[in-house]
């Protein structure tokens, strides 16, 4: 079979940019904060590594599992769907992760007082609209946002394994046959907690003279 080879190019570009266009690609971000000194500063750090750890475990999963067939299933019109319905579902609970996160080690460890985490979780998420974001994802990510806070402990709560919900979710969320999934799932687990883990590395060192009085 000859590859058309326009078709392709047109394809894999419409599917980065489905997958990528709302977030800040990573060699534009490797840097981008040398500290956070502001609310805005908070927002954006927590969107875009949010969107960023969504970006990278999911296409870096399915890249590696699907191999020598990528190409073919990037002009599976239904694939590409699986695709953008996967990415919106963990970037949910992702963003919802690392808000409680930020937000507990700031209470916990820098002595913020306004816990503003939920305001800043729906203002996020809302823009995310004008991103392609559909409106039952965004309705049920909010959902799950609001259930989950009412038993967040802000005091601990980055202590106690704080993104357990987005591996989850990324684990859940692939579209990738579940006979295989379960084969995987150690290795896309540890994945996405190391994304996970230079996050906090990097949040510790953003905010390292960051004290509320």
């Amino acid at each position: 079979m000859k590859l058309n080879l326009d078709k392709l190019r047109n394809t894999l570009r419409t599917t980065l940019i489905d997958l990528w266009e709302y977030v800040i690609p990573i060699w534009k971000i490797s840097g981008l904060f040398k500290s956070i000194k502001s609310k805005n500063d908070l927002e954006n750090f927590i969107q875009e590594r949010s969107a960023h750890v969504t970006q990278t475990t999911l296409y870096g999963y399915l890249k590696t599992r699907i191999g020598v067939k990528y190409i073919a299933m990037m002009e599976d019109e239904r694939f590409l769907k699986s695709i953008n319905i996967a990415k919106w579902n963990i970037y949910t609970v992702a963003l919802a992760d690392c808000s409680f996160y930020v937000f507990s080690y700031l209470i916990a460890e820098k002595n913020l007082k306004e816990n503003n985490c939920k305001e800043m979780f729906i203002k996020i998420l809302g823009k995310e609209r004008e991103n392609g974001i559909s409106d039952e994802i965004y309705k049920n990510g909010k959902s799950n946002f609001l259930k989950r806070i009412e038993g967040v402990n802000f005091n601990n709560y980055y202590l106690n394994d704080p993104f357990k919900e987005s591996g989850e979710a990324l684990y859940y969320w692939s579209p990738i046959a579940d006979e295989l999934k379960i084969l995987d799932k150690k290795i896309v687990l540890n994945s996405i907690s190391l994304k996970w883990g230079l996050v906090k590395e990097e949040f510790k060192k953003r905010t390292k003279d960051l004290i509320f009085n």
